[in-house]
């Protein structure tokens, strides 16, 4: 099973699957998923944008990509994506339309919901462990979305209490989970940045992978702090000043028969085939 991961697409919708297909094109590997940590900037609504997403559409239309190219059905890309045959599971950023998510959410029974006109866009539910299968080959993963707060703030943006309440159940397990997907990183009770619960959850819960974005800081992987999961800060995919992706925006998840996984990062020669201005017309 080959597994794409990448975090913070602000509303570049089309690029994950674009990378993906011409990933698949030029070498061969057969792509099964996506995952991807948060920030999909899930705004139909123009009118309910947030100050930084508004602020970044102004010189970037493609912020605004959920709403023009994921909400009202467009042929062609209805095409590519029935012809690529793979889904984007996602968690919740902090840039996204809460209550239009939290209305998805709510409506929903399953543990990811489908957020997208062609049904190929997911968000998982907080603290549910999910499977992701290609014929007998599995892989288990569980998400957190949102940021974590430590000044009592409930807006939409931060972890809210039933979240906490499922990650509390999640914590009872006692399964290895592959893969731990979320937006913002662990943090423990004396820091004053990231998410505590996610802290906790890492500490009671095993995971082999741990994936986050948000910090806006470089790619790196790391030993958690619980001496057995490897922390995995990706790059968030957005377009550099010069208009190309940065380097490690793209990692590649790979679970073996013997149930053993690789991670490999995907080189900037590789994605610097789709540049800001053309990726949208490739």
């Amino acid at each position: 099973m080959r597994i794409a991961i990448f975090a913070d697409i602000h509303g570049k919708i089309l690029l994950p699957f674009k990378l993906v297909d011409l990933y698949q094109q030029q070498t061969g590997e057969k792509i099964d998923a996506i995952l991807q940590c948060g920030d999909i900037g899930a705004f139909p609504d123009m009118g309910k944008l947030d100050k930084a997403t508004l602020k970044h559409a102004e010189n970037d239309p493609d912020e605004l990509g959920f709403s023009r190219q994921f909400c009202q059905f467009d042929k062609n890309i209805a095409d590519f994506l029935e012809k690529l045959g793979i889904d984007m599971v996602c968690v919740r950023g902090n840039h996204e339309d809460h209550q239009f998510l939290d209305r998805l959410e709510q409506s929903s029974l399953a543990d990811k919901f489908a957020i997208d006109v062609y049904k190929r866009v997911f968000v998982c539910k907080t603290g549910y462990i999910q499977t992701l299968k290609k014929g007998e080959e599995e892989l288990t993963f569980a998400g957190v979305g949102r940021i974590g707060d430590r000044k009592n703030r409930s807006d939409g943006r931060f972890i809210q209490d039933y979240e906490k309440d499922a990650l509390a159940e999640l914590a009872k397990t006692d399964k290895i989970i592959d893969v731990l997907i979320s937006h913002d990183q662990s943090s423990s009770n004396d820091a004053n940045y990231g998410m505590l619960e996610l802290h906790e959850l890492l500490q009671r819960v095993i995971f082999q992978y741990h994936f986050y974005g948000h910090t806006g800081q470089e790619f790196s992987q790391i030993l958690d702090d619980n001496g057995i999961t490897q922390s995995v800060k990706i790059k968030e995919l957005e377009f550099e000043p010069s208009g190309i992706l940065p380097e490690n925006c793209m990692l590649i998840l790979e679970k073996n028969v013997d149930n053993q996984i690789f991670i490999k990062t995907v080189s900037q020669d590789f994605t610097n085939q789709l540049d800001k201005y053309g990726w949208n017309y490739q």
